[in-house]
């Protein structure tokens, strides 16, 4: 795309003042880089998104509430994570991250597992205990 035809839409990270680096042709056919603020089907996108994981860790918390799964499996959502990548944070295997989604299981866990738990997602154990009182992000 030309220079001048890179997009300009009004987007949530305009707000910000976050600027996109795109790439773009100059009037001498050189390639160079533009500055956008947005661009509505990326937009679109992004909002979407977002809603999918606001809904996820709604129902993840909704899900710890009725003891239906661990705060684990929560806080993953919440931090936008998914099995393999918290299980590589934490050091475990997924299948053992898995488990820990299990309310009886976490229950059971020691001081030292859930002190990698509350390290990777930067809370103490009594938070990740407790997640009564925490709001969705």
């Amino acid at each position: 795309m030309k220079q001048k035809e890179v997009p300009q839409d009004k987007s949530n990270l305009e707000s910000l003042n976050f600027r996109e680096l795109c790439y773009a042709v100059d009037e001498n056919g050189e390639y160079t880089t533009e500055n956008s603020t947005g661009w509505d089907p990326k937009t679109i996108a992004l909002d979407n998104a977002i809603k999918d994981i606001e809904e996820r860790t709604a129902l993840a918390k909704q899900k710890v509430l009725n003891d239906e799964t661990s705060p684990v499996e929560y806080y993953m959502e919440l931090h936008k994570m998914d099995l393999g990548i918290l299980a590589s944070y934490v050091g475990l295997w997924q299948w053992r991250v898995k488990r820990h989604f299990k309310p009886a299981v976490f229950n059971k866990l020691n001081n030292s597992t859930l002190q990698k738990y509350a390290d990777v997602f930067d809370i103490s154990i009594d938070e990740l205990k407790h997640i009564e009182n925490r709001p969705c992000k």
